[in-house]
């Protein structure tokens, strides 16, 4: 039987576009440190759909990963995610962090305890897969806030119990 989800982090990002591959590359990073965790899920996509909204569900805490082009470039930020709902209806392309809770709230009538999303500031997402230098440069502090999150999300489902 497999262990419930405690921590699910859910990263996004196209490995072709330059500093977009930065959410799979940290997913990838938060797999290696925490493989022998089996209650730390890990799942990487090029943009993130509705169907994750039941992983979301079954999940006590979730960590979504992925770059911004609205941040300054190599700036990382750990931000604490609500629910919302899109005005537009379901969306069955691309979907944001909160469009994503509020479906597991709306469809699965359950959510994480709590949601974070770590974003790195984009200097460049033109085709390449080299990261720019401040995404680079920011690389030691988004895995440091990477295991922070994660680490932080563990110990309050603990307390919780």
């Amino acid at each position: 039987m497999q262990k419930p989800t405690r921590c699910l982090i859910l990263a996004c990002g196209n490995t072709l576009r330059s500093d977009d591959g930065i959410g799979p590359w940290l997913a990838q990073w938060a797999e290696e440190k925490f493989r022998d965790d089996p209650t730390i899920r890990v799942i990487s996509r090029q943009q993130w759909t509705p169907d994750l909204a039941e992983d979301i569900a079954q999940a006590e805490s979730v960590v979504f990963i992925d770059c911004s082009i609205e941040s300054a470039p190599g700036s990382v930020q750990v931000l604490v995610v609500a629910p919302t709902s899109s005005t537009e209806g379901l969306a069955t392309h691309h979907q944001g962090a909160p469009e994503l809770l509020a479906h597991a709230r709306d469809l699965y009538n359950s959510q994480p305890r709590g949601a974070s999303l770590i974003t790195i500031g984009a200097s460049s997402i033109e085709l390449g897969e080299t990261f720019s230098e401040p995404v680079l440069d920011a690389i030691p502090e988004a895995c440091r806030l990477l295991e922070e999150t994660i680490l932080n999300a563990s110990r309050d489902q603990d307390q919780c119990k």
